[in-house]
């Protein structure tokens, strides 16, 4: 299982990114995909999640309503839109993969991790 994130960057409050996660060596709809951040000094939190057996998707109260999690599965690729974006969002985000498949907002869920984007929001 091999994990790829991209679409990190430097935007201002109120901007937006679309953050990708293309998987490799494992078809991701046997998975579920999770969005997990961590800032500096502190610990790493679930952000969005994905179950491919069913689709449904879960948000961390924190990013509702402004982020959206999609899949391309013929593509292997996991997608985190992300608007109205806060400088409190600003952290390292990784994209995990769950073999059970249903983990949610839990990273010790999860059993094959990225290598992180950071995202930076200015104020």
């Amino acid at each position: 299982v091999q994990l790829v994130e991209s679409g990190g960057g430097l935007v201002q409050a109120g901007g937006s990114l679309n953050l990708s996660c293309a998987g490799s060596r494992f078809k991701f709809i046997d998975y579920a995909i999770g969005w997990f951040r961590q800032a500096p000094g502190k610990e790493r939190e679930g952000v969005s999640c994905i179950h491919h057996s069913d689709g449904s998707t879960y948000y961390a109260d924190s990013v509702k309503g402004r982020f959206t999690i999609s899949a391309d599965n013929a593509k292997n690729t996991v997608y985190l839109q992300m608007n109205n974006l806060k400088p409190e969002d600003s952290a390292v985000y990784y994209c995990a993969a769950d073999t059970g498949g249903w983990g949610t907002l839990d990273p010790d869920e999860f059993d094959a991790w990225g290598q992180g984007t950071q995202v930076t929001v200015s104020s």
